[in-house]
């Protein structure tokens, strides 16, 4: 028997989260063990992670690679993570409940913890959805300090530039009250060029997608250098055009205009809806808005690093309650058939429809999938790269971004 229960935890955090404070980073997960087994009467638990493709859940053990990895999208630990919600199956020999394991919006496994036959796991939702809460911040935290988990994630070696990549990014995911974020690199275990970056203030959201020229390792150092400029930029107070112009002055300065990177960087008020944008290259930006996909046109710029001393200008638009922004780099749209027709709008068109009752967290890894099936086999000529994000509109301001 099976049986779907969606829960907030409500409790029971506070002395789990000391716990997990004073235990070693590689043996944080093994402290949750414990007080599931001591505290709430489970006969055992067991830690997955999502891989790096968002395909795969992967047992935390000991030794890597050790335990096979279940979907990410089906059965039972796949649609605890699918939906977000605790999925409890119930069977003769015992109840096991899927509990997911996300910080902030971003999706970092399943936590599967197994009772007895017999118990009553109703009134355990909550409690067992604040260690899972609780397990989620001491993954990042420990992150820092361990490699215990980003080992687990992996279900193959990394490429050197992929490691690079990955490390540079802030996330999958993440949701607040005025947006939901979600975006995917392919191939995720050999990704070099193409790159994504957010961060939030208490009244704006920074969102930059980056295409880096080249391949490999060349391709990630570039990439690292324009990313790091940014933020170097953006944590100095800058304004959008400025962020742009010191990156661009840094590549420059670095590689005297033999490789650039293209970028596009946005701006959101998170009171209005209004937004700063730079098009300074590849990534394109469409938008789902009433059941109508269409591009958003935005002027092209120079891509950084292409000229010294280059002037950018911001332009401006308006997001609404209910708008869909799908952001995508040239990997994704410039793919083309076996009888060499571009993937293109017609065909993006129809897949960002389909997918759009999917959650952002979704939706790139959705759009993705596609992509070989459209290729007909042949393998990827370039790495790509999708980012969702859903706008909700800060709660108490007009449909219009007003209040």
């Amino acid at each position: 028997m099976t049986e779907v229960v969606g829960g907030e935890g409500v409790g029971g955090g506070g002395g789990v989260e000391r716990v997990l404070r004073a235990a070693a980073p590689h043996e944080v997960f093994e402290e949750v063990r414990g007080v599931l087994t001591r505290d709430h009467g489970a006969a055992g638990a067991e830690l997955l992670m999502a891989d790096y493709a968002a395909a795969r859940l992967q047992p935390v053990t000991a030794e890597p690679f050790t335990a096979d990895s279940v979907s990410a999208y089906s059965g039972a630990e796949g649609r605890a993570f699918g939906a977000q919600e605790a999925h409890v199956v119930a069977g003769e020999d015992g109840t096991t409940v899927h509990l997911p394991v996300t910080v902030r919006g971003d999706r970092l496994g399943v936590l599967s913890v197994r009772f007895p036959a017999g118990v009553p796991v109703g009134g355990l939702l909550g409690p067992l959805q604040d260690v899972a809460d609780a397990l989620a911040h001491e993954i990042l935290v420990a992150d820092r300090d361990t490699d215990f988990f980003l080992q687990a994630r992996r279900t193959r070696r990394l490429t050197l530039a992929a490691e690079m990549q990955w490390q540079l990014l802030p996330g999958r995911s993440c949701s607040r009250p005025e947006y939901d974020l979600g975006a995917q690199l392919e191939p995720a275990y050999a990704i070099f060029g193409d790159s994504f970056d957010w961060s939030a203030s208490a009244d704006h959201l920074t969102l930059t997608v980056n295409n880096g020229m080249g391949e490999g390792v060349e391709a990630a150092l570039l990439t690292s250098l324009a990313v790091s400029a940014l933020r170097n930029a953006r944590r100095a107070g800058l304004g959008l055009a400025d962020q742009a112009a010191l990156a661009d002055q840094a590549l420059y300065g670095h590689y005297q205009g033999r490789r650039h990177l293209s970028m596009l960087l946005l701006r959101f008020d998170l009171d209005t809806g209004a937004v700063e944008a730079i098009d300074a290259g590849s990534p394109r930006l469409w938008r789902l808005r009433g059941g109508t996909v269409e591009p958003v046109t935005l002027e092209a710029q120079l891509p950084l690093g292409m000229f010294e001393d280059t002037v950018y200008t911001c332009q401006r638009f308006t997001v609404l309650p209910g708008d869909r922004l799908v952001l995508l780099s040239d990997g994704v749209y410039d793919v083309l058939s076996p009888v060499g027709e571009p993937y293109g709008e017609r065909a993006l068109t129809r897949a960002v429809m389909s997918t759009r009752l999917l959650p952002p967290a979704q939706v790139p890894r959705a759009l993705l999938e596609e992509l070989p099936g459209y290729r007909g086999g042949v393998d990827a000529a370039d790495d790509a790269m999708v980012v969702c994000l859903d706008w909700h509109g800060r709660p108490g301001a007009g449909t219009d971004g007003t209040r």
